[in-house]
């Protein structure tokens, strides 16, 4: 494979097998999304869409830690003064905000919390670490889960996304308990689950572009009616439902001073 630009993103494609890696490569930060990585997975996913030699996508992160932890808390993202609008850099980041019809395939290792739900909520389907986890920290720090939510319901039961997006740092979603809801379609030991998800993608890649695209097409217009519209509530629940910026981050500051241990219980 061949490494593509540097930064916070690799993407690597294998012109042999029409299938393109794309890997969150920020680990010392758990593979969290600042404005430099955001702008590159927007392009990325356009490049995509103009380039038949990639057939089939797998997105992961680096490392073992985590596939993703959402926006990285160090950056900042000025806001409209209207109360009617905000700025989300995380609404652009995944595949079908962009148009993009090829298969994507999500290879989770670790850590997938907050705005990672970006991501896999935009992917065909989801191959896991039997290590990884799936929480949502929205409400610990005072903030509407509402983007995360919404993804996470086109695809989880009722009951346990508003489980996971309510009890935020609390808890954490197992990968066995997310593979018997649904949530992930392959278990797989620690390390492999990149593997796993690249087979996927050469079976894919290896079929009719035209048929698996349409396919894909198919099966997302059977919810798009229902997550376009709840989509559109997202940004007045956040405008209304934040508490405001530094109260967050006091929030955030004293849950990190509480010392070592897990402070949540896995299920």
């Amino acid at each position: 494979m061949s490494g593509g630009p540097g930064g916070g993103l690799q993407v690597d494609r294998d012109k042999a097998t029409g299938v393109a890696v794309v890997t969150l490569s920020r680990p010392e930060r758990h593979n969290a999304v600042d404005l430099a990585t955001a702008a590159e997975l927007t392009a990325t996913w356009q490049e995509f869409r103009f380039d038949p030699s990639v057939r089939a996508v797998v997105v992961t992160g680096a490392g073992r830690a985590a596939f993703c932890t959402g926006i990285d808390r160090s950056v900042d993202v000025p806001q409209p003064s209207s109360p009617y609008a905000i700025e989300d850099p995380m609404v652009a980041i995944g595949p079908k905000a962009n148009g993009l019809w090829t298969p994507v395939i999500a290879a989770v290792n670790g850590m997938a919390c907050g705005g990672a739900f970006y991501l896999l909520g935009e992917a065909e389907f989801l191959v896991a670490s039997t290590e990884a986890t799936f929480f949502d920290p929205h409400t610990t720090y005072g903030m509407v889960s509402a983007y995360e939510a919404v993804y996470m319901a086109q695809r989880m039961p009722f009951g346990e996304v508003a489980r996971m997006s309510l009890m935020g740092t609390a808890e954490r979603l197992s990968a066995r308990r997310a593979y018997e809801i649904g949530l992930v379609s392959e278990l797989t030991e620690p390390g492999e689950e990149l593997a796993a998800a690249v087979r996927c993608a050469e079976t894919l890649a290896g079929y009719p572009a035209e048929a698996v695209q349409g396919t894909v097409r198919a099966v997302w217009s059977a919810k798009e009616a229902a997550r376009a519209q709840a989509l559109a509530h997202a940004p007045h629940l956040i405008t209304l439902g934040n508490l405001a910026p530094e109260r967050q981050a006091e929030l955030f500051s004293s849950r990190k001073a509480t010392g070592p241990g897990p402070g949540f219980r896995t299920r």
